[in-house]
């Protein structure tokens, strides 16, 4: 199975109450499929995964792979302290539908190297599916040299399409795909899609990331892989601000949401508590950020 292209992190979509709401899901779905992006990533880290209940994980993504449709690849977030736990989940994403899983390396003190090795292993052992390796230091508290992502690519053939989010990322994704070898590796770059552009210079296959606008990230990578460099370049770096505002630590998933929210996906731009909730300061900077991006040559259908 390839892993190339746009991956898009799929919102939680919630009500003011607090309750999950998967009529939003199925319209934010529709749009971002509709986008032509290659697959979505249901129960990341930007989903809110950690303040769902077991209950609702399984109702997430039981509804996205409906609204998907077979249209584009499903891929499940699954990742675990603990082995028999990440194993499970990952069980439990196949049984309703999965395309591909997405782990970070266990949360324990004094994890090595080998312990993450094997935790690949094992997990490829118990599950016949695709495995994408998350490399998002501030969630796992571990940081994967480039060399030890390239060993687990070359010892676990299931896991070698890699969520490279750990900066310099150009940088990184030069040094893994030398490691690796000739084994062939799969690097998505995240982290807002703000430095997408450098990325697949240095080689990457795509991007997952939950921007707002997927269209845009469908765009860029399309020229560019269609040796339109330039043009990949002018589509990308006019939303580059916008990007980064919306990427922003502590308060990034609220401004996302609202903006779906104007785009007609959500109902509401509520993140469960204890999320972030919009100031008036911040809604009024991304009026400008959006005015701004709008005024760009070739991005006045922007919605403010």
């Amino acid at each position: 199975m390839s892993f190339e292209g746009v991956f898009s992190v799929l919102p939680t979509p919630f009500r003011a109450n607090g309750d999950v709401d998967l009529e939003s899901l199925k319209r934010v779905v529709d749009l971002i499929v509709g986008a032509g992006v290659n697959g979505v990533t249901a129960l990341g880290v930007t989903g809110e995964v950690s303040r769902l209940l077991e209950s609702e994980r399984a109702r997430v993504v039981e509804t996205v792979v409906a609204q998907v449709k077979g249209r584009a690849q499903v891929i499940v977030g699954t990742s675990a302290d603990g082995a028999r736990t990440c194993q499970a989940f990952s069980r439990e994403a196949k049984a309703l539908g999965a395309s591909a899983v997405m782990v970070s390396p266990p949360r324990a003190p004094k994890v090595n190297s080998d312990a993450v090795v094997n935790h690949y292993k094992a997990l490829a052992d118990a599950v016949d599916l695709p495995i994408v390796v998350q490399d998002y230091p501030p969630i796992s508290g571990f940081a994967m040299e480039a060399s030890l992502l390239a060993r687990i690519a070359k010892e676990v053939p299931a896991a070698r399409t890699i969520k490279l989010e750990d900066p310099p990322t150009p940088f990184k994704t030069a040094r893994i795909l030398a490691a690796a070898g000739d084994t062939p590796v799969a690097i998505l770059g995240g982290l807002g899609g703000v430095f997408l552009i450098e990325e697949l210079l240095a080689g990457a296959a795509g991007v997952m990331t939950g921007f707002a606008y997927p269209e845009v990230l469908v765009k860029v990578v399309s020229l560019y892989r269609a040796g339109r460099v330039d043009e990949a370049g002018r589509a990308f770096y006019p939303f580059v601000p916008l990007m980064r505002f919306e990427f922003q630590e502590g308060i990034g998933m609220a401004i996302r949401k609202e903006v779906l929210r104007r785009r007609g996906a959500l109902a509401e731009n509520a993140t469960r508590a204890p999320g972030p909730v919009l100031d008036d300061k911040t809604r009024a900077a991304l009026d400008r950020v959006l005015a701004w991006t709008a005024a760009q040559d070739g991005a006045s259908w922007i919605s403010g």
